[in-house]
């Protein structure tokens, strides 16, 4: 296991495998820590970022081309939901405790005692992302949760950031030895798609988290389910977030609408997974409102993308998107800039391809007939991160009657607001249907991501001697 200052600068097959079979040694040691110290170690882990200082960020800022800014704001983030979780599991109600004390007079059959916890699943594999150095990264949101279950972490860091990576897991470490955590508590791999397929496929591995393409992110999930023990992966990969547009808002607020669309769509230069990538509307309101939206893109510059392969997939896209005879081009200023496009419904829905996410600074605006064809444009779209509905009181039936389809396709559905932005807290649902993410049922975001990392165990007829802590009848 790397100590404290020697988190490791590249991975061979031999040390990725050393790095896993210590996590695995660690499993059992870690899960035996009561969730009180576990909280302390945590805590730890974000006193360990804070001491790191300008260092951090100044490397971050250097790697992403990210703001200094949005930098500091995301360290906060970072350190915030660690101390969230640690908070989260300073009590029980995270364990989902369930309780049926034994009825031997039952008849005909006497009733067994039955109490239900939650385990750690095991070591858990986390990809970095691209797009969060740190609050989906080394010591982001998966880390965070997974060890906060009980398991142990090993971070396949993303190789935009090396550096970034390097400082995050070094304090992670300083922590382990801190607060005398088993030994393989936490391991770091750097390298490419070679040594995450490998962490993929190591048997020390029972579990992934990724945030990623849906490229990145399906090919992990398959290699998974391939594995002679297969084992999930909760995988966001992203989605188009459809705005849908409704006459009554168009009516009142048309201008602001149009002016708060258009800085969703590039904040960050447009390189958040909630980035609303299509937006939906009827009638010559709403193709004054793609006019304004125009407007106010051509208003923003061009700016630097987190690396060269990002910038260079965006560009294809709008080029792409700029020679389909199927759509109408209102903006596409060249290299990073925003770019806007525009169709009918009808071959918006014909077509898979314009349903596809383009990360980046763009959208295509789908132009409807009437509400009937914006009902439709929604159950074409596949499973989406979210869905956002701006409307007026004018517009409450129609938004009542799309709103099933929405439930059906997105995780999270915002009212008259806009996707970007993501709450980090009890309530957050950060995962939609497939493709979005490949388990609906589980978020990200927010305290319930540790349920990801933990499984249901019933004990039945156990003494309290032998009960783990939180389901005796008398604790300690």
């Amino acid at each position: 296991m790397p100590n404290e200052l020697s988190a490791p600068t590249s991975s061979t097959a031999a040390s990725l495998s050393e790095i896993t079979s210590a996590a695995r040694r660690a499993a059992a040691p870690y899960a035996a820590v009561s969730p009180k110290v576990r909280a302390g170690f945590l805590d730890r882990i974000a006193e360990r970022l804070e001491e790191l200082g300008d260092e951090l960020i100044q490397t971050a800022h250097r790697e992403s081309n990210l703001p200094i800014a949005r930098l500091t704001g995301e360290r906060g983030r970072t350190c915030s939901q660690l101390r969230m979780f640690a908070n989260l599991i300073r009590s029980d109600a995270w364990l989902d405790i369930r309780i049926e004390t034994a009825d031997p007079a039952r008849t005909p059959i006497p009733k067994p005692d039955l109490r239900r916890t939650q385990v750690p699943l095991g070591p858990v594999a986390v990809f970095g992302a691209s797009n969060f150095p740190l609050a989906f990264s080394v010591p982001g949101g998966d880390t965070a949760s997974a060890l906060a279950a009980g398991c142990p972490v090993v971070v396949k860091a993303h190789p935009a950031h090396p550096e970034t990576s390097r400082l995050a897991a070094e304090a992670i470490l300083g922590a382990v030895s801190d607060c005398a955590m088993p030994d393989g508590t936490f391991g770091i791999v750097l390298g490419g798609v070679e040594e995450g397929r490998a962490l993929v496929l190591d048997p020390n591995i029972y579990a992934v988290g990724f945030t990623g393409s849906f490229k990145a992110g399906k090919s992990l999930f398959d290699l998974a389910a391939g594995r002679p023990r297969p084992i999930p992966v909760y995988a966001e990969m992203g989605s188009v977030n459809p705005v849908f547009v409704f006459p009554g808002a168009l009516d009142t607020k048309a201008e602001d609408l149009a002016k708060g669309y258009a800085g969703s769509l590039t904040l960050g230069v447009g390189q958040f997974c909630t980035n609303p990538g299509v937006v939906v509307g009827v009638g010559p309101a709403f193709d004054a409102f793609v006019d304004s939206v125009a407007t106010h893109l051509s208003a923003v510059s061009a700016g630097a993308m987190l690396h060269p392969g990002i910038q260079a997939s965006y560009e294809a896209a709008v080029q792409s998107r700029s020679n389909d005879a199927r759509l109408h081009c209102h903006l596409a200023g060249g290299g990073t800039a925003p770019a806007l496009f525009s169709t009918d419904a009808q071959t918006f829905i014909a077509s898979a391809v314009l349903r596809e996410e383009a990360f980046g600074p763009t959208a295509i605006a789908v132009k409807c007939q009437e509400f009937a064809e914006m009902h439709q444009v929604a159950e074409a779209l596949e499973g989406q991160l979210t869905a956002t509905v701006l409307y007026q009181d004018s517009d409450v039936a129609d938004v009542r009657a799309i709103l099933p389809t929405l439930v059906h396709i997105a995780g999270r559905i915002v009212a008259n607001g806009f996707p970007t932005g993501v709450e980090v807290n009890t309530a957050m649902q950060h995962g939609g249907p497939y493709p979005s993410t490949t388990d609906s049922r589980v978020t990200s975001v927010g305290t319930a991501a540790i349920l990801r990392f933990v499984r249901p165990v019933a004990f039945q007829d156990f003494p309290d001697e032998l009960l783990p802590e939180e389901l005796k009848s008398v604790k300690a």
